[in-house]
């Protein structure tokens, strides 16, 4: 089966697609959620925050969701990881690697290139190191994650990625002019 190409991105000094990654939505309660994290290594994540360990990261999205985000080609392994410690538990567990792309915004404007599009207070304060959630940046919903004060991970939808990266490469270009 061929493999399926990534949306075209417009990268810039600010804006590059990331390498492909797999995602899994985890659904449940929250024991169910604590049991899933244990499973993977990883702690359960904080309101608003991610949990990472080695190339794996647990994305909180909401009370009842978490999203999983590793390196391509270990869905199997994890799969069966997440299916034999939830076993006892109300869950679901969606493999969504398909509907996503990933970017990464960093650099020295990378938090006043993302607040023309999004409507969230970036300011280290409000939203510091870490801290991770759902947004729009123009008119798509975004996962926004900050990595480093001036480095963030968006998970953007695939029918969204070439418009959201076109928007983004288009406000960079005036603060590096």
């Amino acid at each position: 089966m061929a493999e399926r190409q990534g949306p075209p991105i417009t990268a810039s000094a600010l804006v590059r697609a990331l390498p492909p990654l797999e995602r899994l939505l985890l659904r449940g309660d929250p024991q169910a959620l604590a049991t899933a994290a244990a499973a993977l290594g990883l702690s359960l994540p904080e309101r608003l925050r991610a949990a990472v360990s080695h190339e794996l990261a647990l994305l909180w999205l909401g009370p009842d969701e978490l999203l999983l985000l590793y390196p391509a080609g270990g869905v199997a392994a994890i799969g069966a990881t997440l299916e034999e410690a939830l076993r006892p538990y109300a869950h679901s567990c969606v493999e969504v690697s398909h509907r996503q792309s990933a970017l990464s915004v960093s650099g020295p404007f990378a938090t006043r290139v993302l607040n023309a599009g999004c409507p969230l207070d970036l300011s280290i304060e409000g939203f510091p190191l870490g801290m991770c959630t759902r947004t729009v940046f123009g008119k798509s919903e975004i996962v926004l994650w900050r990595l480093a004060p001036e480095s963030f991970h968006l998970e953007v939808a695939r029918s969204f990625a070439s418009y959201v990266s076109r928007l983004l490469a288009t406000v960079a270009r005036e603060y590096l002019a």
